[in-house]
């Protein structure tokens, strides 16, 4: 029997190795931009064509490579950033294990041109495959350019599975900001097909976060800062009446490293939640500084889950510093009494008291209440015209369906999903709406019920393509992220359908001129920016997809909140349209609008 163990040849295991490495272009961007500040630059330039899949060159002032490290950086866990095992307890750079670099070779066609601090010529190398193909000197300025071209050419199961260009540019976004925005010190350019998309000169850490996100973050941060024997906790979190239900920027770094740390997380939303509604989230950008030996980076290859020694007590540190932040900044809600309504008192003046009378009431001594001719005429409300086209309604389905009018449905049957029209409507801690049916009691969330009525009026415009809209007096502008702006144009059509007409202004900034009829008293940019993250969240889905996520996204935002007061009128129309509607039992994403208490189940409740 022959032997059949072997080993893998090198450009094969530098491929397999590379799958762990280099997921996608914006892989690629990250580890360079992490070498790029380990060779201490001051200025790094991103060119990407195509969203990478063309090109990724990153551009660098650093200390540059001679001939020999240039030709050793591309071999397989060879670095410059650790010589021994217990260097890994004391890591102070971004990278270590010496793959990145191999692992970009073995699956695109490289170029890197770089010239030592100092020296008279620089190197220029290339490499394809893993495969050198040539070195030679070169005349290029201090510093280092990889010019990485044809991402996963040789493998094309790999290029066939990226994501559309805009998925991808986002994703690179994303990998840029992140390390942008831990090296404050260095300025950062990005071009995508020649286009500047973002311009940072080096700044402060808030200067910095403004000039990533927008001139309007800045008034939404406030400072943190707590520095104990255990750990250094600085950076900026949100205002309470910042949180948003999506679109929130969360950052955790640990010794200028990006990292993700659920448990972290809950360490700062537990400082938040008295204090904000559920299901909302804060921005945060929180910076910790701690003893190196004290974490562990060393647990995947993206280098973006690190584990702590001390989790518990910096759990505490971190909650406790966030309150704190918050107490300072008057963030907590002071009590405020709701005096709408109120009886104006008058304060006493003891030199008025006698020029104070009494009031006089007229009493009518004739006036009978059991007397029907002196009882004030009201209108009636006409209960039956809000549904007499019901069983038409229904006769005209059966028909179409081509099933008898007599064959039981799923649905439940009309008398269960119809209000009593001789009952009246109650509205239960300003949230729920309570009325009785002919077989019991419904009660209906109103916000949801709301949802589920404003999601079936937009999918029924988008598809008409007879969106309502309201023109807006004076336009709204808008300022929008870099990565939030490349979503624009492939959500315009969209946004159109539903009611939205924007018009770019440059630099990022569209104007709103319309808006989606019945949306007014909403904030124009907060609900614009609620469907850039939507679509965000869906990753490039097109087509019904996306209208009809965009479609619930706008309901969510434009509905009633739960805590409104509702007049008898409005709980009126609300039940109208919502029993006259196809789906009134869910919302569009699932959740239950109503709760039927039916007589069986009241009367079951007083058996004795």
């Amino acid at each position: 029997m022959s032997d059949i163990i072997h080993l893998l040849p090198d450009h094969i295991a530098n491929q397999i190795a590379a799958g762990e490495v280099i997921q996608r272009p914006a892989s690629v961007v990250k580890e360079l931009m992490e070498n790029a500040v380990d060779a201490e630059a001051t200025e790094i330039t991103v060119n990407i064509k195509d969203a990478g899949r063309t090109l990724v060159q990153v551009t660098d002032n650093g200390k540059g490579m001679s001939e020999t490290d240039a030709r050793m950086a591309f071999e397989r866990h060879a670095t410059s950033k650790i010589s021994d095992a217990k260097d890994l307890y004391a890591l102070r750079t971004m990278g270590f294990r010496g793959e990145a670099l191999a692992s970009i070779a073995a699956v695109a066609q490289v170029e890197l041109r770089t010239r030592a601090r100092g020296a008279e010529l620089g190197t220029r190398l290339s490499i394809s495959g893993s495969v050198l193909e040539s070195i030679e000197a070169d005349a290029c300025i201090e510093g280092a350019i990889f010019s990485i071209k044809n991402l996963f050419y040789n493998v094309p199961v790999r290029r066939k599975f990226l994501k559309s260009n805009e998925t991808e540019f986002r994703n690179i976004m994303t990998e840029f900001e992140r390390v942008a925005l831990v090296h404050p010190q260095i300025g950062f350019k990005l071009y995508h097909n020649d286009a500047e998309v973002m311009n940072l000169p080096a700044a402060g850490l808030r200067q910095r976060i403004v000039n990533v996100f927008g001139k309007s973050f800045s008034p939404k941060l406030l400072p943190l800062e707590s520095a104990t024997s255990l750990v250094k906790i600085e950076g900026f979190i949100g205002r309470t009446d910042t949180v948003r239900r999506r679109g929130y920027q969360n950052y955790f770094f640990v010794n200028g490293r990006y990292m993700r740390h659920p448990y972290f997380h809950k360490a700062v939303m537990h400082a938040y939640e008295p204090l904000i509604p559920a299901g909302e989230c804060p921005d945060y950008f929180i910076y910790m500084t701690l003893d190196p030996s004290e974490i562990d980076v060393n647990i995947h290859p993206t280098k973006t889950e690190i584990k702590f020694e001390n989790e518990q007590p910096i759990w505490q540190i971190l909650s406790s510093a966030v309150r704190e932040a918050l107490g300072k900044s008057n963030s907590v809600p002071s009590i405020d009494f709701d005096t709408e309504g109120a009886i104006d008192i008058p304060v006493y003046n003891p030199s008025t008291q006698g020029s104070i009378r009494p009031p006089v009431v007229q009493i009518d001594t004739k006036y009978n209440p059991f007397q029907t001719s002196h009882r004030p005429s009201y209108p009636e409300r006409n209960w039956e015209m809000l549904y007499q086209d019901f069983e038409k309604g229904r006769r005209d389905t059966s028909e179409e369906s081509g099933l008898p009018a007599d064959i039981p449905s799923h649905e439940p049957k009309p008398e269960t999903l119809f209000p009593d029209v001789s009952s009246p409507c109650f509205q239960y801690k300003n949230r729920y709406i309570i009325t009785s049916l002919k077989s019991g009691l419904v009660l209906i969330d109103q916000h949801r019920a709301h949802v589920r009525i404003l999601y079936n009026q937009y999918i029924r415009n988008v598809r008409q393509q007879k969106a309502a809209s309201q023109q807006m007096l004076f336009p709204e502008l808008i300022e929008l992220t870099p990565a939030e702006a490349a979503l624009i144009p492939n959500l315009m059509d969209d946004l159109r359908r539903l009611g939205f007409d924007l018009n770019p202004m440059g630099n990022n900034s569209y104007s709103i001129t319309a808006l989606p009829a019945g949306v007014e008293e909403n904030n124009p940019a907060e609900l614009l920016k609620d469907l850039v993250h939507c679509a965000a969240e869906l990753c490039g889905a097109i087509g019904d997809e996306m209208a009809e996520a965009l479609a619930l996204s706008l309901a969510q935002s434009a509905a009633i909140r739960p805590g409104k007061p509702l007049s008898v009128e409005e709980m009126e129309a609300m039940m109208a349209a919502l029993f006259s509607s196809e789906s009134n039992r869910l919302t569009p994403d699932g959740k239950p609008i109503l709760f039927i208490l039916t007589d069986d189940e009241l009367a079951s409740r007083f058996k004795s």
